[in-house]
């Protein structure tokens, strides 16, 4: 009977001392998060999206198992932030556009700088961030950042000159909003999932966006004409980010992992959204539509006309008690370090 108690007691001291080193294998099964996506399924930056999940739970071992809600079917575009701070998603990826006022020093990536590319915009949009670190996402944990490539116009009808443009009513969202006002037209603010029946029905004459839209979102089936526009190139940023509190509850081992993971994903998402341009293109032009060089002429005049944007923005970070000026220099020196 001794001998049995003995080893029973030791036992118990194995098994606890092993508890110790490995708290998360006692955990009742691995750590499952919600994933709150507002693309559709089909999309190229949602399919990069689950391609991130399962790369976190193969190198997890399968610890952190991720499920994703694609099209906003668990928290609506505008909502996918507070969500994630509320506990409704443990991550959401969603655009900083669709919130506008809430994040004043990211607004600053969104400004029509004449990006080149889209993976120029996501790396200039992680470089921001990571040099700056506003205290408006700190409620939050950054995975990491994406944006688009340069936005065009896409229209029901061709636009060729300002003229052509005043007065149309154009879907556009955050700093978008303010480049659409700026060439003379009508801003309508409505998210990106809503855009197809807009467009469809009339509510709407035309859409500014990357042209990977077309295709993405289908549309290029309630469009006529795509603008090319570069020399307004203004960008889209998005965020990954998940809940705080979850993030704490995460070993270090399983942090470390998201950190890596996270990294390589930047360059992921940011060609995805050159892919996927190059997609809308030739998608369009299969169904028939047209694609709208600017003249010499006409690109300094929209460039003219956009000018004062970037100097208004100065000036209404500064009235909310920021460096508007630094902000802007932080962008073009996140700009010039990425080139293309």
């Amino acid at each position: 009977m001794r001998n049995i108690r003995l080893l029973s007691f030791a036992a118990a001291v194995l098994c606890a001392f092993a508890l110790a080193l490995h708290p998360a294998s006692a955990a009742a099964g691995p750590v499952e998060l919600t994933y709150s996506i507002f693309f559709p399924a089909t999309h190229g930056q949602c399919q990069a999206a689950m391609d991130w999940a399962r790369e976190i739970e193969k190198r997890t071992d399968g610890q952190v198992k991720i499920t994703v809600f694609p099209g906003g079917t668990l928290t609506s575009p505008p909502q996918a932030y507070d969500g994630v701070v509320k506990g409704i998603s443990d991550i959401a990826m969603s655009c900083f556009a669709y919130t506008r006022g809430r994040f004043p020093a990211m607004e600053a990536v969104d400004l029509p700088m004449g990006y080149a590319s889209g993976l120029q915009a996501t790396r200039v949009a992680n470089d921001f961030y990571q040099k700056l670190k506003p205290a408006e996402l700190g409620d939050v944990q950054v995975m990491y950042l994406h944006a688009h490539g340069p936005g065009l116009l896409h229209t029901r009808k061709p636009v060729r000159t300002l003229e052509d443009l005043k007065g149309m009513k154009i879907r556009s969202t955050g700093l978008s909003a303010k480049i659409v006002e700026a060439l003379g037209a009508v801003p309508v603010a409505k998210p990106q999932n809503e855009t197809y029946e807009n467009l469809q029905k009339g509510v709407v004459e035309g859409t500014f966006g990357p042209i990977e839209v077309l295709k993405g979102w289908r549309q290029a089936e309630v469009i006529k004409s795509t603008t090319e526009c570069e020399v307004v190139g203004y960008t889209t940023t998005m965020f990954v980010v998940m809940n705080r509190s979850k993030w704490e509850s995460l070993t270090a081992a399983q942090k470390a992992v998201f950190e890596a993971v996270n990294a390589e994903f930047v360059d992921v998402h940011g060609r995805k959204w050159d892919e996927v341009d190059e997609a809308g293109r030739q998608y369009t032009l299969s169904l028939g539509n047209t694609i709208v060089s600017l003249s010499k002429d006409e690109q300094a005049r929209w460039k003219a006309a956009v000018r004062p944007i970037i100097d208004a923005y100065i000036q209404e970070a500064d009235a909310k008690g920021l460096d508007g000026k630094q902000l802007v220099e932080t962008l073009k020196a996140a700009i010039a370090a990425n080139p293309q």
